[in-house]
């Protein structure tokens, strides 16, 4: 095992670049990627340094009582004009170079945030869901988040969507007076309305996760970013590829729980990281392409 540490913002981490260019090249590879993913567009982590201290909510408590489904929904009606405005940052647009090429199977992600599909990502296994669809928990009608965004808007003329608060993981935003927030109904049927999102404490569904284990298994190697491995699902991945022989590189700032299993560990930024890696592949290939012609 080779662990290789990068460095903070300033610094170089062109050894780690080097190793991890050294295992790709002439390899396909397939990313699992995590919230460190995203933080460079404007959307926090829950662990990472400096990360708002928030715990998300769980399905029980969604399920259960009016009253916790009332707080979600306000606080991420407030958060969602920023949430969904968010843009793909470097290290997506890097992950969709790579597979537009031919170097990638796709990408798994564990963000809800779409922004490997808006940065040109085609294969892609959303193994938590995404934000911009909502589901009737009772007749399983899906809606466009945008037009449950604009129901809410019209039950709710009073409410302040201003862009000041801090946005959460989730793109919600704590909220305080929410006693008199309205939250739509199912209009076919009345039910209970749900992003069609992974809650904290709710599975993964069966076929999101065999679509996730299809495309690593198409790859020579594993390449996880932004993840600090903490949700099972990740585990489950990465031991996948190892038993399948497939070597493991980790993108991350600090420690995962996967790092002892890695071929290599950059601790770096995942934008910088990513970025570096698909230019240097990328250049290898056009001059292993001008050899040949």
């Amino acid at each position: 095992m080779t662990m290789l540490v990068g460095s903070n913002a300033g610094d170089t981490v062109t050894p780690g670049v080097d190793d991890a260019v050294a295992l790709l090249r002439g390899k396909r590879s397939v990313f699992l990627t995590g919230a460190g993913v995203s933080t460079d567009s404007g959307i926090p982590d829950y662990r990472g340094e400096g990360a708002p201290k928030r715990s998300p909510m769980n399905v029980a408590q969604f399920l259960t009582d009016a009253a916790f489904r009332q707080r979600y929904w306000a606080g991420s009606h407030r958060g969602w004009k920023r949430f969904a405005s968010s843009r793909p940052n470097d290290g997506h647009h890097a992950i969709a170079r790579l597979e537009e090429a031919g170097l990638s199977s796709g990408v798994v992600t564990q963000n809800v945030d779409g922004l490997h599909i808006r940065a040109g990502s085609r294969r892609v296994v959303d193994l938590h869901g995404s934000m911009e669809q909502v589901r009737c928990l009772t007749c399983g009608q899906m809606f466009s988040r945008d037009s449950v965004a604009e129901r809410m808007v019209a039950q709710n003329p009073a409410f302040d969507l201003s862009d000041d608060e801090e946005l959460g993981p989730d793109g919600d935003v704590l909220v305080a007076g929410i006693e008199t927030f309205d939250v739509p109904d199912c209009t076919v049927c009345g039910g209970v309305l749900k992003p069609d999102i992974v809650f904290f404490g709710e599975y993964i569904p069966r076929e999101k996760f065999e679509e996730a284990t299809q495309l690593i298994s198409e790859a020579d190697v594993l390449v996880i970013a932004g993840s600090s491995l903490v949700v099972n699902s990740g585990i489950r991945l990465l031991e996948q590829a190892r038993r399948s022989r497939k070597p493991v590189i980790i993108i991350n700032r600090g420690v995962t729980k996967g790092d002892g299993r890695a071929a290599v560990k950059i601790d770096a930024g995942a934008s910088q990281t990513l970025t570096a890696i698909a230019d240097r592949l990328l250049a290898d290939r056009a001059v292993d392409g001008e050899d040949q012609a």
